[in-house]
């Protein structure tokens, strides 16, 4: 019987063994060098990474491992990875050391580096994961509501065109707000050159220099912020080969709905019976060229299928580096191909970069950061503005294929939207940057000089650019009109710098001196000519025109400054930053060229403190900064202290005379620098081993001295001078906040939080404490602002009947804009709608903004999201102004209604052409929330990948500005507003035209990252 049992009981004794010789379990606890336990620990089996386990709320874990396994990888968020051995039959102590690898973590600052931990400024750096997984144009792009302090807003989707951006509260009222653009310690905006030369993929950090000690290095360049950008280079080992590409579509972020025939049709027969003296071609169409297509029941939709298209954008990147012990490259060449929505609108890049670092001696190194970049954005364009306004009715061609010159004539406001087709155009434009460096290691060649180095730096950019045109025949320019504008900038720049780095126990002392000099010439010429003999030549014979114009313009911009900075800290726990610049500009009068910009900070790291050792298991990191400093801004044209001559030609004796006669701005000799003085107060944590990390920055801005363009009295025979008058006041808080969630072996979720509050207000105009209303200035108030009526509803024909208007509005009629009378005394309604009913209704930039990102992996997929949020901004809504009260003769979105005897809107005015009769401005607001960015991304395994014979392979699909959330009325909130015919400026003083009426697009792209 027990041999029978025994037989029985055998298979499973055997499996039990087989099992237990086969796995063992490993038991033990994980803490911190205080000794306290570390919570979610992930604890893993090197060489089997499915085999795993996460510490418990003790810091205990209990893992089921093969019986060959050897060692574990424990790991935790904030602390140094480590591999222990497995011991058996014990309960495993193992002990994890704080991560200091985030406090070391190496910033630029300019001219040089510094420990993150020992960073006295505002400095923010950039994540470079958004570099990599984004597919944008414009590396700006990628910076968008991602970075306190900085405002980028993308207010047109041209293909091609950069963003404004704008660093902190705007200081200056006519001089340039742009920040300073440093890469590879070469300025760009200052050579001709722009952000769009450089690719996303080439960048290796980014950081952005906000308050005055961070800026004041760069003295004058640095008034408004500076924006430095290291691109990538080799490092030594063997050749590494990357592949980046992408391609995707793009389409309108919204579409609005626009009137159809039947729809049109009843526009017209209102706006007939509104305005006495108006009249139909027809029973239902106003003007002779609908009568055929609506004779053949024909409809055109001129906006989404006429005058556009679906959008399509490609980059293909390659890179190659790699190199020995002595020699280092990065070569990278890049193809953007784009095709915008709006038909013509087109843009290719070229690029190529090549950095080199060359080990000459142990003690001498050389190099180079070149690249060229060609930009071509050539092709006749749609006008998207004259699109919206055609008729579905209207004729699109003539009988011999032409296109009709006006498709709703008699009407001939509105042009063919495809004319512009027909034209040919060039617009191209290149970069050519050569910099090279040298540095010198004194230490290495005499060891007393340890710490002592200089390094030379020296930059050439060549930044031509053309543009041309011919519009003949096809165009209804039946002379023919051609035009070749050139320009070219060529800048050198020469830096000499100085530094010295020494320690002594605990004291860490740096020292940097800086010489530099600049030579900036700009030249530009155009050539014009008017009625050509046929087309065929188009522009390139200017010379066979019957007449011709040609002229030509240039300027030199020199510039010198010297530059001091020492910083010191003792035991990294007391950190002094003091800084002084001295800039000489050529733009400024014969005694005012120079400026002194002094700065001072100081930090305390307050938890390296003995007494804050019991807050060590929550509190890892806390500093807190203060800087003072004085930065000068000189962002104005050359030559604006002088009295210039302008040349112009007079009959005399029969014949032709150049004459001079004053230019219309008077020059002023004693124009000087404008200077901002600004404080700033920061402060840095890290808790629970930096799994939460935040950074609050307060700032007050002072800036005296402005560089104002005043209007004169024309009896003086000037127009406007520049002087130093005026003050403007800014403040602002900024607050980071990164967090690593849930942190688990195959699933984490973190989070970073970005906020933004600034204003920036006029203190003093002209010291005699007056508004400018002309130029919308008040005192007290936003630099830029709403100055405008309050529009209260829609005069109803029973008020209208009953009178109530005689005492508020007397002129008013049903349908018209009705509008607050508030100038009476106690607000009593004075009887009549004037300038003194206006007042500021809200500012043009936004009060805050704030973005959130949300990133989840598990195993080898990462799924980030993006949402942006622009809040307390107004504009002018050119939609709802309707192009001059046209809204009756065109054609409109029908999101837009209007008033009529039987449709009694109380929002939307009559179609009468005096409904707007106060010239009312139809401000709304314009903030809005954003879905800016969705990425969803896989990383292979590394067994699949190397099986391949690769090193990295990573695919991703990503969608841009998929959802907005806004109570903005229109195409998109953030698009530049642009009337009809008009040429305006934008919140950032650029010009803007016809061409810039460009819709904003969503986009959806597919991507490969591959790394042999």
């Amino acid at each position: 019987m027990k041999q029978r049992l025994l037989l029985l009981l055998l298979p499973l004794l055997m499996v039990q063994l087989g099992l237990s010789a086969q796995n063992i379990t490993v038991k033990g606890n994980v803490v911190d060098a205080a000794g306290e336990p570390v919570i979610g620990a992930s604890i893993v089996v090197v060489g089997n990474a499915t085999v795993g386990v996460i510490t418990d709320y003790n810091g205990n874990f209990v893992l089921e491992a093969p019986a060959s396994a050897k060692e574990l990888d424990v790991s935790y968020i904030g602390m140094v990875s480590k591999r222990v051995p497995i011991t058996r039959g014990t309960t495993m102590k193992i002990v994890l050391d704080e991560d200091t690898k985030a406090l070391d973590e190496v910033i630029v600052v300019g001219y040089g580096t510094q420990k993150k931990s020992d960073i006295t400024g505002s400095v923010a750096s950039v994540d470079k994961a958004r570099l990599e997984k984004l597919p944008v144009s414009n590396v700006l792009q990628a910076l968008q509501g991602a970075t306190a302090g900085l405002t980028v807003t993308q207010s047109s989707s041209i293909p091609g065109e950069a963003p404004d951006f704008q660093i902190r509260a705007k200081n200056s009222i006519n001089a340039s707000s742009v920040p300073y653009v440093v890469v590879d310690g070469v300025p760009i905006n200052k050579t001709g050159g722009s952000l769009a030369d450089i690719v996303s993929s080439d960048i290796e950090s980014i950081e952005i220099l906000k308050d005055a000690s961070a800026t004041a290095i760069y003295g004058t360049n640095g008034a408004n912020g500076v924006i430095l950008i290291t691109t990538k280079h080799g490092k030594s080992e063997a050749p590494k080969v990357k592949y980046s590409g992408y391609t995707g579509w793009e389409t309108f972020t919204q579409k609005l709905p626009f009137c159809d025939g039947n729809q049109m049709i009843q526009r017209y027969k209102d706006y007939v019976a509104q305005n006495p003296g108006e009249s139909m071609y027809s029973e239902n169409v106003k003007y002779a060229n609908e009568a055929e297509n609506y004779a053949a029941g024909i409809q055109n939709d001129w906006v989404y299928d006429l005058a556009s298209q679906t959008g399509t954008v490609t980059d293909q990147n390659v890179s190659v580096s790699g190199g020995s012990d002595k020699a280092r490259y990065f070569i990278s060449g890049d193809y953007m191909d784009q095709t915008g929505v709006l038909k013509g609108f087109n843009y290719q890049r070229y690029s190529l970069r090549t950095n080199i670092d060359v080990d000459v001696t142990d003690y001498l190194t050389i190099g180079t950061n070149t690249y060229i970049a060609a930009h071509n954005r050539d092709g006749g364009r749609v006008n998207f503005l004259n699109a919206e306004a055609m008729s579905p009715w209207g004729k699109v061609y003539e009988d011999d294929g032409a296109y009709t010159h006006y498709p709703m004539y008699s009407e001939s406001l509105w042009a063919n939207p495809l004319l512009g087709l027909t034209k040919d155009a060039e617009r191209r434009q290149w970069n050519v940057s050569l910099n090279g460096f040298a540095t010198v290691d004194f230490g290495k060649m005499w060891s007393p000089l340890q710490g002592l180095s200089y390094k030379f730096n020296a930059g050439y950019s060549f930044a031509p650019k053309r543009n041309a045109y011919y519009s003949g025949a096809g165009a209804y320019d039946e002379n023919g009109t051609g035009e070749i504008f050139n320009s070219e900038t060529q800048t050198y720049t020469l830096e000499n710098i100085l530094s010295y780095i020494r320690d002594w126990g605990k004291s860490h002392f740096e020292f940097t001196g800086l010489y530099a000099a600049t030579n900036k010439k700009y030249l530009e010429s155009d050539a014009k000519g008017v009625s050509f003999i046929n087309d065929d030549l188009k522009f390139y014979s200017l010379g066979a025109a019957e007449t011709a114009s040609v002229s030509s313009y240039a300027d030199l911009y020199t510039s010198l400054s010297q530059m001091a900075r020492v910083n010191y800290s003792f035991d990294s726990r007391y950190l002094f930053t003091f800084t002084v610049r001295r800039d000489g500009s050529s733009v400024f009068g014969q005694d005012k060229k120079y400026g002194v910009f002094p700065s001072v900070a100081l930090g305390w790291n307050i938890a390296r403190e003995s007494f804050m050792e019991p807050t060590k298991d929550w509190l890892n990191d806390l500093k807190l900064r203060v800087s003072y400093g004085m930065t000068g801004n000189e962002a104005i044209s050359v030559y604006t202290t002088l009295v210039k001559m302008t040349t112009a030609k007079y009959a005399m004796g029969g014949s032709n005379v150049v004459g001079l006669y004053p230019d219309s701005q008077m020059g002023n000799n004693e124009l000087s620098w404008e200077t901002t003085r600004t404080f700033n107060f920061g402060l840095d944590a890290g808790l629970w081993n930096n799994r939460v990390t935040a950074s609050m920055d307060i700032y007050k801005n002072n800036t005296n001295g402005l560089l104002l363009r005043r209007n004169l009295p024309k009896l003086s025979g000037y127009s406007s001078v520049y002087a130093n008058m005026g003050s403007t006041e800014g403040n602002g808080i900024e607050l980071s906040i990164s967090s690593k969630n849930i942190v688990t072996r195959d699933f984490t979720w973190s989070t970073n939080f970005v906020f933004d509050h600034s204003r920036s207000i006029i203190t003093d105009l002209y010291g005699d404490g007056k508004d400018d209303l002309g130029n919308r200035w008040f005192i007290g108030q936003p630099i830029g602002v709403i100055y405008d009526y309050d529009m209260v509803g829609i005069w109803q024909e029973d008020e209208i009947a009953a009178g109530k208007h005689l005492d508020w509005d007397p002129q008013a009629q049903p349908g018209d804009v009705k509008l607050a009378d508030i100038s009476g005394p106690d607000g009593v309604p004075d009887g009549k709608i004037d300038d003194n009913d206006r007042h500021v209704k809200g500012q043009t930039t936004p009060k805050w903004t704030a973005g959130l990102t949300n990133t989840l992996t598990y195993k080898g997929f990462t799924l980030s999201f993006f949402f942006q949020t622009v809040q307390g901004i107004m504009k002018n809504n050119s939609l709802l102004s309707t192009a001059s009260d046209e809204c009756g003769r065109r054609n409109m979105t029908t999101v837009v209604g209007y008033w009529t005897p039987e449709n009694k809107s109380n929002e939307f005015r009559s179609l009468t052409k005096t409904s707007n009769k106060h010239n009312y401005g139809f401000a709304e607001n314009a903030s809005y929330t954003r879905l800016k960015d969705v990425t969803l991304s896989y990383t292979l395994p590394k067994n699949v990948v190397q099986a391949c014979k690769l090193t990295d392979v990573l695919v991703y699909a990503s969608g841009r500005n998929l959802l907005t959330w806004t109570q903005w009325t229109g195409w998109d909130p953030e698009a530049r507003q642009i009337a009809r015919g008009s040429s305006s400026s934008n919140s950032y003083g650029n010009s803007v035209s016809w061409e810039d009426n460009y819709p904003m697009t969503k986009s959806f792209t597919l991507g490969l990252n591959v790394t042999f």
